[in-house]
């Protein structure tokens, strides 16, 4: 079970995509240029078949800032999004109303 303290070694913040490109031979996932409002990241998600890039270009995220880098595919990923998937289907968690980018998760 984690605990609070667990918990507060996350760094989740909120996000905004700027730009999605294709990854040369993949066929799940997606290079994306994110705005944490102090700094842009790029981000490796798997959410081909479930998004095209065009819907998610502009969309405000919830990210999770302090994952430990990790090449895919050739590309560094330095965090990670937050969706949910029930085996089915992909939804990204977005928040329900104006934030500032890159506002913390508590």
């Amino acid at each position: 079970m984690a605990t609070y303290e667990d918990f507060a070694k996350l760094d989740i913040r909120v996000a905004k995509i700027k730009k999605v490109e294709e990854i040369p031979k993949s066929k799940k996932l997606y290079k994306l240029t994110v705005d944490l409002g102090s700094e842009e990241r790029t981000l490796v998600a798997g959410l081909k078949g479930y998004y095209t890039a065009e819907e998610l270009e502009g969309k405000t995220i919830v990210m999770l800032a302090n994952l430990e880098p990790k090449k895919m595919m050739g590309v560094t990923s330095k965090g990670m999004l937050l969706a949910a998937d029930d085996g089915e289907h992909v939804a990204l968690l977005v928040p329900d109303r104006d934030v500032n980018i890159g506002a913390r998760v508590r």
